[in-house]
């Protein structure tokens, strides 16, 4: 991610749950991170699905996207050190044709894919509600990746945008936790990418499955990558910038 070369940097993690009743769980003890030399260059913040609407209000997400604070922040200073920022939606066809059978029909009728909500239809690209928030809106040159599926790999041209750009480590943001978020750093390592989640810039509609979500990142010594904070993370960068 971050700046121009950052050296050996411990950065202690916190785990946060967003807006002021999402408590931290005291069961998820610190961990530490141990961040190797990187470069701007070969690091990218993924946004993962910070839509404007989806099966239920965006406010509703505990902690949602109002801490999008710590979201907005760590986007501007990685727009601030030039690391690549690449967002996501996930979406399908107006007509359906890209979303399997048992997705669409799973669930209350009233909440599924392709029905009507407040900000026109669930899930479905080009209407009001699957665009980005204003707080974390892509700017010029970054990079939108609509994807039919959880993860951000699937039948998406993702990697191949990555691995033009040299990128080796991901950034990774969004909701939810448990599956957007879980699903993209599986994917990823998968392929080879050393990813860090950013906890208190993930969210759940329910707050022990976003702390179960982070545990099952970081088990086994980073079985599928590493969880920070914001605050950490930002800290480290501006140290590494003042070295």
């Amino acid at each position: 991610m971050v700046l121009a070369e950052l050296s050996q940097t411990r950065v202690t993690r916190s785990a946060a749950c967003r807006q002021s009743h999402s408590k931290p769980n005291p069961r998820l003890s610190p961990s530490t991170l141990l961040m190797p030399p990187l470069s701007s260059s070969t690091c990218s913040a993924i946004f993962l699905s910070p839509e404007v609407s989806g099966r239920r209000s965006a406010t509703t997400c505990p902690g949602s996207w109002l801490r999008s604070n710590h979201a907005a922040g760590v986007l501007a200073a990685f727009r601030r050190r030039g690391v690549t920022v690449i967002h996501t939606r996930e979406g399908h066809r107006p007509d359906l044709s890209d979303a399997p059978r048992h997705k669409v029909e799973r669930g209350d009728p009233s909440l599924r894919i392709g029905a009507p909500g407040p900000m026109g239809r669930i899930l479905v690209r080009g209407e009001p509600g699957h665009d980005t928030i204003p707080e974390l809106y892509p700017i010029a040159g970054e990079p939108v990746i609509d994807k039919p599926g959880k993860g951000a790999f699937y039948q998406t041209d993702l990697d191949l945008v990555l691995r033009n750009r040299g990128i080796d480590t991901l950034f990774v943001c969004g909701v939810t936790t448990e599956v957007c978020v879980n699903t993209t750093v599986r994917e990823a390592n998968d392929r080879g990418y050393r990813c860090v989640v950013l906890s208190d810039c993930c969210a759940s509609y329910f707050p022990e499955f976003h702390d179960m979500g982070l545990r099952m990142v970081k088990a086994q010594g980073g079985i599928f990558g590493s969880v920070t904070s914001s605050r950490a993370l930002i800290a480290s960068m501006d140290l590494a910038a003042a070295a």
